[in-house]
């Protein structure tokens, strides 16, 4: 598969055991028929206005004091969701493929990272735009099959202004053959300076579903996603865990002011077990190396923020 230009190396993701197939006939055909490539440097441009209940809402979801007009970074992704008609969704709750992505014929499909700057905070009242463009598109294979790798770059401006610029990255593969092995998993440092523990309750999952219009349903129904996908609980949300993350950032240095964060999830935290977030400031303190751990010490996510 061509791409845009060359992206770094990206892990071997493996999120799940063996599950069915939800891609639709009309999707693997749509994407036999019309090569990847077609969808690179498509753009669609959302406008919305900032509201005020996202914040208040999220805000209690994570016990911490609502905020003021400044939307806090990351917190953005309250906004500009896609509102997809339910005849438009498939059996997984995502929406069917082939609209702004590529209609990747793969099963699943995952936010795997990400890389934002922040230039200026969006705020309550103003109505803002977010364009979007397909950057780059990786077809590859790795230990557990075929992966594709989709890059999507987002500009979020308000009254003609830039406030944030961000690489989103999603991955798409297949799945893994019954009895396939899972990649060892990665031990989590031990050296953090900060740590908060919370338990991804279905509650709170639920919440930041419903606040991100995000009907993916191994986040809050756990017969599908343990008998249809095949994992042992309800998947906690990858953004929800760079948000706590950032949330930690705030906890531990209220004052500090974020100018950039990248994240890349590294292996699925599971709802109903605690899972850690963890800080450690290195350098002249600017710099804050970020992990989770779940409930068995084994990394889930690692990031980095930058304050200004």
């Amino acid at each position: 598969m061509k791409s845009r230009e060359a992206r770094p190396t990206r892990p071997d993701f493996h999120l799940s055991p063996y599950r069915r197939c939800v891609v639709s006939q009309s999707e693997q055909e749509v994407s036999q028929t019309v090569p990847l490539e077609a969808w690179l440097d498509k753009t669609e441009t959302l406008t919305d206005e900032i509201t005020s209940f996202p914040l208040r809402a999220l805000a209690a979801t994570l016990d911490r004091d609502a905020p003021g007009n400044a939307v806090p970074p990351l917190w953005h992704w309250l906004y500009f969701l896609p509102v997809a008609p339910l005849a438009q969704v498939g059996a997984d709750g995502h929406p069917k493929r082939g609209g702004f992505l590529p209609p990747v014929a793969l099963p699943r499909r995952m936010w795997a990272g990400g890389r934002l700057t922040f230039h200026a905070p969006l705020r309550v009242g103003e109505t803002a735009q977010r364009t979007s463009t397909i950057a780059n598109i990786e077809d590859k294979t790795g230990r557990s099959g075929r992966l594709v790798f989709v890059t999507v770059q987002h500009r979020y401006e308000s009254a003609g202004a830039l406030c944030i610029e961000e690489e989103h990255d999603i991955v798409y593969r297949d799945a893994p053959q019954p009895g396939a092995s899972a990649p060892k998993p990665i031990v989590a440092p031990a050296d953090n300076t900060w740590s908060r523990t919370l338990v991804g309750d279905p509650v709170m999952l639920f919440r930041y579903s419903a606040l991100t219009f995000n009907g993916h349903r191994i986040h809050y129904d756990f017969p599908y996603v343990t008998q249809e996908e095949g994992y042992p609980g309800l998947v906690v949300h990858g953004p929800l865990i760079a948000t706590l993350l950032l949330d930690l950032v705030h906890r531990e240095r209220p004052d500090g002011t974020v100018a950039s964060f990248a994240f890349r999830a590294v292996r699925p935290t599971f709802g109903g077990n605690a899972f850690t977030l963890c800080g450690k400031p290195v350098g002249d303190g600017r710099t804050i190396e970020l992990w989770a751990k779940d409930h068995d010490g084994y990394l889930t996510m690692q990031a980095t923020a930058t304050l200004a």
